[in-house]
C-alpha cells in the first residue's frame, strides 16, 4: 500500500473505519473484474487503485441514518 495514497485518501474521508471498508470494498470489486476509474499503471495494486478513486473524489460513501426507536 502506498502510504502517500493513503494521506490523500484520508484528506477526503478522515474516519478510518469508514476508509478501510470503502478501500477495501472497492479493491475486492476490482479484483472480481471491475474496471478501475483512472489509468494506472500496470504495477499498481487494487488497494492502490482504491485509494487513488478516493483522493480523486471519485468514490464517496453515506453513513446510514439510525433512528432512535431503532435502538430500543
Amino acid at each position: 500500500m502506498n502510504d502517500a495514497y493513503l494521506e490523500r485518501a484520508l484528506e477526503k474521508i478522515p474516519d478510518k473505519r469508514a476508509l478501510i471498508i470503502l478501500a477495501s470494498r472497492r479493491a475486492e470489486s476490482l479484483a472480481k473484474g471491475e474496471r478501475p476509474l483512472i489509468k494506472t499503471e500496470n504495477e499498481t495494486t487494487h488497494l492502490d487503485i482504491a485509494l487513488l478513486e478516493i483522493a480523486e473524489g471519485l468514490l464517496s460513501y453515506e453513513l446510514p441514518v439510525i433512528e432512535e426507536e431503532d435502538l430500543l
